[in-house]
C-alpha cells in the first residue's frame, strides 16, 4: 500500500487488515503507522525509493496517493505525487512479480481536461502501460469526509453536495471514503485479467 495515511488509504488499510483473504500488508509511508497485526510498515523517502527492496515482492498494490497543488507547492510537485509516484511504484512492484494493481483516480480524468484531470489521466495511462495482467482504476467524485487539514473549497463542496444531493447526477454526488476503499480492495482480491474501471456512481453498489 502507498497512501495509507490519507483519508481513503486509512479505510483501505483498515479493511485490508480485517480481511481474512489477506495474510500480510506492507505499507510505505512518510510517517510511522500504529502497529497492528499483519502490518509491516516502512517509513520511506518517496523521492528516493530503492528499486531492490524486498517489500516490492508482493502479490498486489493499492495506491491512494494524492495531494493538492496548494499542499504540494506547484503543479510539477503535484504531478510527482499524483502521477509519477503511482507509476513508479506500479513498475517496481510489477518487476518484482506483482500481478494486480488498484489506483485511486478521479471522476472526469481526461487528457484533454484541466491540469488536475489531465494529471489523473496520465497516471492512469502510465499504470496501464506497465503491463499488469489485471488492474483496477477507481474514479470517485468528491470524497464525503471531514479532513484533519482545512480545505475550504472541499468543505463548501461537501455542504452543497449534501444539501442538493437529490438534484446532482449520480456520477457527481459525493462518495464515502469507505466505498472507494472497498472498490480498490475488491480490485486486488479478485483475479481480474484485464482493465477494470469503476466510476463513482457504482461505488456504493460495490461496497454493499
Amino acid at each position: 500500500m502507498i497512501g495509507a495515511t490519507g483519508v481513503v488509504g486509512q479505510h483501505v488499510l483498515r479493511q485490508a487488515l480485517a480481511s481474512p483473504q489477506i495474510d500480510h500488508v506492507i505499507a510505505l509511508t512518510r510517517k510511522p503507522l500504529a502497529p497492528a497485526d499483519k502490518l509491516e510498515n516502512h517509513v520511506v523517502d518517496f523521492l528516493n525509493l530503492p528499486s531492490d527492496a524486498q517489500w516490492w515482492h508482493v502479490d498486489a498494490v493499492i495506491c491512494t496517493l494524492g495531494t493538492t497543488i496548494k499542499a504540494a507547492g506547484s503543479q510539477s510537485a503535484f504531478a510527482v505525487v499524483d502521477r509519477d509516484l503511482p507509476i513508479l511504484v506500479a513498475r517496481l512492484a510489477r518487476d518484482a512479480g506483482a500481478t494486480r494493481y488498484s489506483l485511486n483516480s478521479s471522476v472526469g480524468a481526461n487528457v484533454n481536461g484541466s491540469f488536475y484531470l489531465r494529471t489523473k489521466a496520465e497516471a492512469e495511462e502510465g499504470v496501464r502501460a506497465v503491463g499488469y495482467p489485471g488492474y483496477t482504476i477507481v474514479r470517485p467524485s468528491l470524497i464525503d469526509t471531514d479532513r484533519a487539514e482545512s480545505r475550504p473549497g472541499e468543505i463548501i463542496g461537501r455542504i452543497v453536495a449534501r444539501v442538493f444531493r437529490p438534484l446532482i447526477p449520480k456520477r457527481y454526488r459525493s462518495v464515502k471514503p469507505e466505498f472507494i476503499a472497498s472498490a480498490l480492495l475488491d480490485g486486488v482480491l479478485h483475479n481480474i485479467s484485464s482493465e477494470q474501471i469503476i466510476e463513482s456512481e457504482n461505488l456504493e453498489t460495490i461496497h454493499e
